[in-house]
């Protein structure tokens, strides 16, 4: 419920370990990296109030990866929106076990690569924390008829590139070398624009120093998943950003999941399954035995 509607419905399959465990063996999947629903991430909330719920979040997340420590990896939440709490989370989210944080495509209207974000991501490079990137109340509604079933469809990949933007020309991805960014459905709109980025980086002043440097030699530092339902459209990803940037996704419980994930790559890339696992790995780091 969100405002007193109803906002979306689930099912057991967001709790109960046992029902996801049988479905990841229907789809061909070994293991889930489990995470908030995007809307639970709260960033418009009072500080205080963001900070109990994702407290409670990670824990909750924390002990449903416990139930089976060999197929679940989870990441958590912070309060985004007050730096200082979220910094003091991050601590939490280590201690839980937990590989990382999502956040959205912005804070509240605060663009990701703002300066006043640039605390956490120092704290979670340190903390060896990956940060995964989900569409969140996107921009540009109203410009496709204001209908909330777009966001998903339409208006979710454009946000994802705005994100990116901002962290590619904020020197973000230049301050914080060894932080891991995972950007969701393919990286969205951005690996389409990024030969226009790199156009306009290479022909010089003024245009060039928008960027620190290539726009598309930064973007192979961020991980990208598989949700993109296309072949050729995870083909062209692949051949833009690297075969070690890929890493396979589902969006697994909701209805524009991608079914049998794994398969999917296997169609589209020519990606070996050993570069794919050792790319999830580096990404989240090692899983229990």
């Amino acid at each position: 419920m969100v405002g007193g509607k109803v906002f979306r419905k689930i099912d057991s399959r967001c709790w109960d370990s046992e029902r996801r465990l049988e479905d990841m063996a229907a789809d061909g999947v070994h293991t889930h990296v489990v995470s908030p629903m995007p809307e639970l991430l709260s960033h418009w909330f009072p500080a205080a109030d963001a900070d109990a719920l994702s407290r409670n979040i990670n824990e909750e997340t924390a002990r449903f990866c416990a139930a089976a420590p060999d197929r679940f990896v989870g990441i958590g939440m912070v309060p985004m929106q007050d730096p200082e709490r979220a910094v003091r989370c991050l601590e939490s989210v280590k201690s839980l076990g937990l590989r990382g944080i999502e956040i959205g495509t912005h804070i509240n209207g605060v663009p990701l690569g703002h300066e006043s974000l640039h605390d956490i991501y120092a704290a979670a490079e340190n903390a060896d924390l990956l940060i995964m990137i989900h569409p969140l109340h996107p921009a540009g509604m109203e410009r496709i008829g204001g209908r909330p079933e777009l966001a998903a469809v339409a208006a979710f990949p454009l946000e994802t590139a705005l994100a990116a933007t901002s962290l590619l020309t904020s020197g973000v991805m230049e301050r914080f070398p060894r932080l891991r960014f995972l950007l969701s459905h393919g990286g969205g709109a951005l690996p389409w624009i990024l030969p226009r980025l790199h156009h306009a980086w290479n022909l010089g002043p003024p245009l060039q120093g928008l960027f620190p440097r290539d726009p598309a030699e930064m973007a192979r530092r961020f991980y990208y998943d598989t949700i993109l339902y296309d072949r050729d459209a995870l083909a062209f990803l692949t051949n833009r950003v690297g075969e070690s940037q890929i890493v396979v996704g589902s969006d697994y419980p909701f209805t524009i999941k991608q079914d049998r994930p794994a398969d999917f790559t296997a169609r589209a890339t020519s990606i070996p399954p050993a570069t794919l696992d050792a790319n999830a790995r580096r990404l989240v780091g090692e899983i229990s035995a």
